[in-house]
């Protein structure tokens, strides 16, 4: 008798392994779920003005440059003008000849900050010009 419970003894040993079925069952269950759910979840869309291709250009326009050192010139058909920032409102008004509906156009070379840019156009639309975009390279 003393044997039998020597033997039964070391049959009852803890057991020091981790049965991992379960875990791989639930998590297969979570990537089913997951695949289900992903085509109904939008991503973030943004609605993004559309523009129409212009018909006609304008003919005339005053160009507002923007140089990589900062200074700034203002061009009317063929006439440049090297203008600052307090003397640009005026020249424009000027080049304008009065005629609001001429548009402004402001070109800036790519080097430029962004900031300087917005700042000019800060300034001419607080001067209230209506027409007022931004000149780009179309590249094809």
């Amino acid at each position: 008798m003393e044997g039998l419970r020597s033997s039964r003894r070391s049959s009852r040993r803890l057991m020091a392994e981790i049965n991992v079925v379960p875990y791989i069952d639930v998590m297969l269950v979570l990537v089913v779920i997951l695949m289900v759910a992903a085509p109904f979840v939008n991503p973030s869309l943004v609605n993004l003005p559309s523009v129409k291709k212009a018909e006609k250009a304008p003919e005339a326009i005053v160009e507002v440059i923007v140089h990589p050192t900062g200074a700034m010139s203002v061009r009317k058909g063929k006439e440049l003008l090297a203008v600052d920032m307090p003397g640009l409102i005026a020249t424009v008004k000027k080049a304008q000849e009065g005629n609001a509906d001429i548009p402004v156009v402001i070109a800036a070379d790519k080097v430029v900050q962004y900031e300087q840019v917005v700042n000019v156009m800060k300034q001419l639309q607080a001067a209230d010009i209506a027409r007022v975009g931004l000149s780009l390279k179309v590249e094809k």
